[in-house]
């Protein structure tokens, strides 16, 4: 079992039974106008209650000492009733043993709740000589054995209102009496250990690291106030209203520690999965300190108050106190249990916000600031996976932050899948208080299913609008190249072949002139057949540029083969029977064979290579062609990066048959170009 729940198991019966004892006998059986109730029921109740609470929260050690410190005070406060309810215990052989119940009690509430101020709030001193202090401080609890020892009379607490020096002890020892007066200085008085742990205090909170400071400013400044008051209460008890400060401060002890669960996350208290009797201690506890704080006024001032203006500044005060106890309530319940209203809020509105988003980079952002504000982090950082499944960060648009990282890493983090794809991932950093529960975990987790569903909407949008640009680029480049072609040949037809006809017409008119003057020769015939001949094969070289007749007749492979002997380089080209004897459709054969021309022109004029090699490879309903060569290369280039020149035009033919193509560098050296040409149905076997 855990050791809180022993703790609270056995606290809290000691606790409520002695409280109620001391109600009883105080409050009823000997009721007056100074029944002395307003120490137990103002002074103690509130840090019992808050002890009990944190022992329900809490497992740390500084929680325990609260607890155990508060129910040492009530049954140090219960033996005071014992012993003014029957005075003749005193007269008891026994009771000096009996006694060491009420002194060690105060001894143990005096100790256990200097080191829960030493050490606020995490019970931890940071410096060697702190730590070594807070040890010296279980001093006090020595009392009881140490007077029963070597005092030979009774040693009885302070606040109990009899003195001791008439009892006499018979437990002492008498070669032990010397030590009598060190142990009264030294143990008995309580000041030495007070001065060292506010002593300790003082360091952390004045001179400790900036953020020990702040954590224990207010917890120093409240204590600091609570001695004071205490001081003139011992020494000026009769100054007016000095109860009402005492008190007051003592309340005001729990709620700097409740301040300091919600500013700093003492106490380790961790917003997490609680069940419904944390939710009903968290309740008591802002309750007993709500009436604590209402009760106080009228129960000091009882004594000359009358019955109506007792009421009537009751009323008063609860009215005013109302909108305090729904402030702790709320924010006490978002230390225990996260902020649910605000985490649903986030869940309901994160949809409107993710359709707001018009493009990837905003809807990154809104979804990084609704995180951020739902789950209380300081920041929250969104990245997207690069196609290669790497996370990336901010260029391209592709990351958001909301709030400043500073350079710390991430507390926790859960990866944006859609349809088996991780799209990105969403990082934390700490909370602002306390940790990350279970229950913000899952929430973390619902909204990063919701926020995939839109990232890869977003995602998908913005490739087919990429698309949709490259397809309309590849068009316009496609007409441009087009039109330059049309205009190429037209020069090729009105500087070339048009010029050799209009000569041959003109041949044609003289020779006919000859032929009616009866001076035709059959020299002039054969000049004018010789000159048929040249612009027919002029036409030829003509139409071989356009689409070459070996590839109409022969094939794709004969057609690349057949220029071999013309290119600058030794030229091999690699393709196994089957696919020198298969016929592919035309479209994909003339974009093949025009696709491996354009690259090897590529590799003549830039390459600088010695070597080029041609494979042809048909596998599972593709065509799959590299070129490379040996040259100084042209690096790791994505097709997609060009947008014109030879490997734009190569892209460009490619995607038109719904293909791809992809470069990179050779190995050691040079140039890899790879072209998949879907086939679709099965080409023609035949020549």
């Amino acid at each position: 079992m855990d050791r809180r729940w022993v703790c609270l198991a056995t606290f809290g019966p000691i606790g409520v039974a002695s409280l109620v004892y001391v109600v009883i006998v105080r409050g009823f059986v000997e009721a007056d106008a100074d029944h002395g109730l307003a120490w137990p029921l103002l002074g103690i109740l509130p840090l019992f209650v808050f002890g009990m609470w944190l022992l329900t929260v809490s497992s740390s050690r500084i929680a325990l000492l609260i607890a155990l410190g508060a129910t040492a005070m009530l049954v140090g406060s219960a033996y005071e009733t014992v012993v003014h309810q029957n005075l003749d215990l005193l007269a008891q052989p026994w009771f000096p043993l009996f006694n060491l119940l009420g002194i060690t009690a105060d001894a143990i509430a005096t100790s256990a709740l200097l080191i829960v101020f030493a050490t606020f709030p995490d019970g931890t001193p940071e410096r060697r000589w702190e730590r070594i202090a807070v040890v010296f401080l279980w001093t006090p609890v020595l009392v009881g054995p140490l007077t029963l020892l070597t005092t030979p009379h009774v040693v009885m607490s302070p606040y109990i209102g009899i003195s001791g020096e008439t009892i006499p002890n018979p437990f002492a020892v008498p070669w032990l009496e010397w030590a009598a007066v060190p142990v009264q200085y030294l143990i008995t008085q309580s000041w030495p250990a007070v001065a060292l742990g506010l002593a300790v205090l003082v360091s952390r909170a004045a001179f400790g690291a900036p953020a020990v400071r702040a954590r224990t400013r207010v917890m120093a400044l409240t204590v600091g106030a609570a001695m004071v008051a205490f001081g003139l209460w011992t020494f000026l008890p009769a100054l007016p209203g000095i109860e009402l400060l005492v008190y007051g401060s003592m309340l005001a002890i729990v709620v700097a520690a409740i301040h300091g669960i919600l500013r700093y996350g003492a106490f380790d208290i961790d917003p997490g999965d609680r069940s419904s009797s944390v939710e009903v201690s968290s309740n008591l506890l802002i309750t007993v300190v709500y009436a604590v704080g209402v009760a106080t006024p009228a129960l000091l001032l009882a004594p000359p108050l009358r019955v109506v203006p007792a009421i009537l500044l009751t009323t008063l005060v609860a009215v005013v106190l109302l909108p305090v106890r729904a402030w702790m309530l709320r924010r006490l319940h978002r230390a225990l249990f996260g902020d649910r209203d605000r985490q649903f809020g986030m869940l309901s509105e994160l949809g409107s916000r993710l359709e707001q988003a018009g493009e990837p980079r905003e809807l990154l952002t809104r979804l990084a600031e609704a995180v951020r504000a739902g789950l209380d982090a300081t920041w929250v950082r969104i990245r997207l996976a690069a196609t290669d499944g790497a996370l990336v960060d901010a260029p391209a648009g592709v990351a958001a932050i909301a709030g400043e990282t500073a350079g710390s890493e991430p507390v926790e983090s859960v990866d944006l899948v859609h349809a088996d794809e991780t799209l990105g991932r969403i990082e934390l950093g700490r909370r602002r208080r306390g940790e990350y529960s279970a229950e913000e975990r899952t929430m973390l987790r619902t909204v990063a299913g919701q926020a995939a569903a839109s990232v890869a909407n977003l995602r998908l949008t913005a490739r087919l609008a990429a698309r949709l640009d490259e397809l309309t680029a590849s068009r316009e480049r496609l007409v441009a190249a087009q039109d330059d072609e049309r205009r190429r040949l037209e020069r090729d037809l009105h500087d070339g072949i048009q010029q050799d006809v209009v000569a041959q017409i003109a041949g044609l008119r003289l020779a006919r002139n000859r032929l009616e003057r009866g001076e035709l020769t059959a020299d002039v015939l054969a000049e004018l057949q010789d000159q048929a001949r040249e612009t027919l094969t002029d036409l030829r070289e003509l139409a071989r540029g356009i689409h070459p007749p070996v590839l109409s007749d022969n094939g794709l492979v004969a057609a690349v083969e057949s220029g071999v002997a013309r290119y600058p380089i030794p030229l091999t080209v690699d393709a196994d029977a089957a696919v020198r004897a298969e016929r592919y459709p035309d479209d994909v054969e003339t974009t093949a064979y025009y696709v491996v021309r354009e690259a090897l022109a590529n590799t003549a004029k830039h390459a600088h290579a010695s070597r080029a090699t041609v494979g042809l490879v048909r596998d599972d309903g593709h065509l799959r062609i590299s070129i490379s060569d040996d040259g100084c290369g042209i690096g790791d280039v994505s097709p997609a990066s060009a947008t014109s020149g030879g490997l734009a035009n190569i892209r460009d033919r490619v995607a038109a048959l719904r293909g791809t193509v992809q470069v990179s560098p050779g190995s050691p050296t040079g140039t890899t170009v790879v072209v998949d040409l879907p086939l679709g149905t099965a080409g023609a076997s035949g020549g």
